[in-house]
C-alpha cells in the first residue's frame, strides 16, 4: 500500500491516468500488457464519452495484438454471444456518446459494418490468415493509433 501523502490534484490526476493490469503466463507476454497505455491521451476519463473511452481502449488492445502477429496473419475480431461471426477489421469508429462502429470483411469477402452499443460490446481478437499471399499484411492498429494522435 502506498502511505504517501498527495495533493488533492495528484490524486486527481492519479484518477484520471488509464491503468491497466494483466497477468500471463508467459513473461514477455506480460511485459507487453504492461506497455498497453502507453501513449494513451491522458485526456480525463470523465471529459470522454463511453464510446470514445471504449474506442480508445480498443485501439491499444488491437495494436497490442498486432504485435504477436507474424508476417502470415492479419487481425480479426469476433463477437462474444452474437451470430455476426468473424470480420477482418478494416476500420473502426465511435459516435458519441455510446455507440462503436466496426468496418470490415466476413470470411467470404463481403463488406461488413457492426454498429454496437458500448454497454454490448464484447469481442475477441483472433489472428487470420492473410488473404492475398504477396502482399504485406494490414495493421489497422498503427492506423488507428496514429488517427488517435492526430486527435
Amino acid at each position: 500500500m502506498d502511505d504517501e501523502i498527495k495533493t488533492s490534484a495528484e490524486a486527481l490526476e492519479a484518477a484520471a491516468i488509464p491503468r491497466c493490469r494483466e497477468v500471463h503466463a508467459d513473461p514477455d507476454r506480460a511485459r507487453q500488457s504492461e506497455q498497453l497505455t502507453e501513449g494513451v491521451n491522458l485526456k480525463p476519463v470523465e471529459e470522454k464519452s463511453p464510446a470514445q473511452w471504449a474506442y480508445e481502449r480498443l485501439i491499444l488492445y488491437i495494436q497490442n495484438f498486432e504485435k504477436t502477429l507474424d508476417n502470415e496473419h492479419e487481425i480479426a475480431m469476433g463477437f462474444a454471444g452474437d451470430t455476426t461471426g468473424v470480420i477482418r477489421i478494416e476500420g473502426m469508429g465511435y459516435f458519441d456518446p455510446d455507440i462503436v462502429t466496426f468496418y470490415g470483411t466476413d470470411p467470404t469477402g463481403t463488406k461488413t459494418q457492426l454498429v454496437q452499443h458500448v454497454s454490448q460490446l464484447s469481442v475477441m481478437l483472433r489472428a487470420l490468415p492473410k488473404q492475398v499471399e504477396e502482399a504485406e499484411p494490414e495493421r489497422i492498429g498503427f492506423r488507428l493509433a496514429e488517427a488517435l494522435e492526430e486527435g
